[in-house]
């Protein structure tokens, strides 16, 4: 494979990088090369839906990267680990494959961040584009795409109580349709990537596995990418490591990192591409002073509260059946939901897990996170794991959040639905009542719900690190296309935006950019941008921390 050329270069077989080869690959003319650290996703565990495989065959395997954070200061010095696929489909081949796009105010807000172009009614036509939505096409949903998206039918009887509890406190009933006209406001089943056999739909099998028999794609597993090479400031090829021997691919046009929100940073830093002040303590040569790069990490921080019941429940399909979003206070209207339910007839223990039985979860997740980490350098080894930081819990607001969802949680289990069948909370415990107990709970429960975004940010402001066309600032041939360039992370599980992504790169690839565009990523660096953007920015940094306050 040495010294070989390509037209384009993947890093990263994970959701959107299989999105990407696949839709570049159409055209015959071009040859891609899709690059990944992890084997194949050609096993079971990584093809069926069943329940048990997350835990067993995936999770903290080699098809993880088994990232841990550092001791997290606000959670008690707590190290979480952060699971992220390292197999071909990347996370889409060992998540749960719920099916959420987020929020339509999230794409609005990037937009207004500075990322033209990815408004809601600009992307709306790439989520359809993806589908095959067993329910027909509609004005939100799309048939004919790669990805069959199902509604869950069959609630198990613990999960229609969690569905009428819900009602009772004034949640629409069913149907509701969380990638419909309001994500908020309703309560209902979620939908799922699922094959017509009802198995697992992930990028791979979706996208990838029909375009490999194409001449023009190659694929190459357990390819551990090590070294961008870069002459001056383009990008000309990728140094990787495959079964001991070193290779260098050679690019014509660009290079895709689509790494992931940990490796992708990491890559770009060990080529020169970051703040310069940590480049420079590794002994890294600058090549373009970018500070964003690994800055703004973002999650989605979850609580596992845990029930049982005198009625036995049947072991679930799949990972969760029914939920909610909503808002933690009043004034929040028109905006995005800053809390998910998911409602799981299955429960996570401290240390096992019980599947069925008589055991349950109803899970608060904080979706719009005030506490942001960063990914730094272990050394400028490449083969050593990127420092991750979350922060969790550094602002009270996110404290705040999660204490609310306790709250709705049990108001929710307090309805005649659920007395009836005689609940008990087993954790955090109905002994928890006061603040400062829900707070002590909080910092010793909870945890990632592995959606890490927001590393090599998109936008105009100082911090960004690609331009609305995905193209790393002041570098030529070389994009990043991932869950690392959102400039906020999305109300909802990170997948189906992660897809979207990739079906808007490769458009903007494909059609080429707008020389006026290419020369301003070339030419300009973020910090000097119009001031009328710097300004609107700062107006929404009162806006957060005006929210902080609330």
């Amino acid at each position: 494979m040495s010294n070989q050329t390509f037209d384009y270069i993947i890093v990263g077989a994970g959701t959107t990088g299989c999105v990407i080869a696949s839709r570049l690959s159409e055209n015959p003319a071009i040859n891609v090369l899709l690059l990944e650290a992890g084997d194949t996703d050609r096993k079971p565990a990584f093809r069926n839906s069943d329940l048990r495989s997350f835990f067993t065959d995936a999770w903290n395997t080699e098809a993880d990267w088994q990232y841990v954070t550092e001791e997290e200061e606000y959670i008690g010095g707590r190290k979480l680990p952060i699971s992220q696929g390292k197999v071909v489909g990347g996370g889409s081949s060992i998540n749960g494959m719920i099916h959420v796009r987020g929020s339509r105010h999230d794409y609005d807000y990037w937009n207004y961040l500075g990322c033209e172009g990815w408004s809601y009614r600009q992307v709306l036509p790439y989520f359809k584009k993806m589908e095959d939505y067993a329910g027909g096409a509609s004005e939100y949903h799309g048939v004919g795409g790669p990805i069959r998206i199902v509604d869950y039918t069959n609630p198990s009887p613990i999960s229609q109580a969690f569905i009428e509890g819900a009602v009772e406190l004034g949640f629409k009933s069913p149907p509701w349709d969380f990638n419909g006209a309001e994500q908020v406001g309703g309560v209902g089943m979620y939908q799922y990537a699922h094959t017509k056999d009802g198995k697992r739909c992930s990028a791979s099998v979706a996208y990838l596995e029909p375009a490999l028999n194409r001449p023009n794609l190659t694929l190459q597993t357990k390819a551990y990418v090590t070294r961008l090479l870069l002459e001056g400031t383009r990008v000309v090829g990728v140094e990787y490591l495959q079964e001991g021997i070193v290779h260098t691919v050679v690019v014509e046009r660009e290079v895709i990192l689509s790494a992931g929100p940990f490796v992708s940073p990491k890559l770009l830093m060990l080529a020169g591409i970051g703040p310069a002040d940590h480049l420079k303590a590794h002994d890294i040569a600058v090549v373009v002073d970018l500070p964003g790069v690994g800055e703004n990490l973002q999650d989605h921080v979850l609580l596992d509260i845990g029930y049982e019941c005198k009625q036995e429940q049947p072991v679930p399909p799949v990972i969760t059946e029914v939920g909610l979003f909503t808002h933690s206070r009043s004034g929040m209207e028109d905006t995005a939901p800053d809390l998910q339910f998911e409602f799981s007839p299955f429960m996570f223990g401290q240390q096992e897990l019980f599947i069925g039985g008589t055991h349950f979860n109803c899970v608060p997740t904080l979706l719009r996170p005030h506490s942001k980490g960063s990914v730094t350098l272990r050394s400028k080894n490449p083969m050593d794991l990127a420092i991750v930081r979350t922060n969790y819990m550094q602002f009270d607001i996110d404290m705040e959040t999660l204490m609310r969802g306790i709250e709705l949680s049990r108001e929710i289990m307090s309805t005649p639905p659920f007395e009836k069948m005689g609940i008990k909370e087993l954790s955090p415990g109905s002994q928890v009542k006061t603040k400062q107990q829900l707070r002590e709970s909080i910092r010793q429960l909870c945890r990632t719900e592995w959606h890490p975004s927001c590393t090599c940010k998109m936008g105009r402001d100082p911090m960004a690190v690609v331009d609305p066309q995905l193209r790393v600032y002041g570098i030529e041939g070389l994009r990043v296309a991932d869950a690392s360039i959102m400039p906020a992370v999305v109300s909802g599980n990170t997948n189906a935006a992660c897809l979207m992504i990739g079906e808007k790169a490769a458009d903007m690839i494909s059609q080429g950019s707008d020389s006026r565009l290419q020369r301003f990523s070339d030419e300009l660096s973020p910090s000097s941008l119009p001031l009328g953007l710097h300004s609107q920015l700062e107006k929404e940094s009162r806006v957060i921390a005006l929210a902080d306050k609330v």
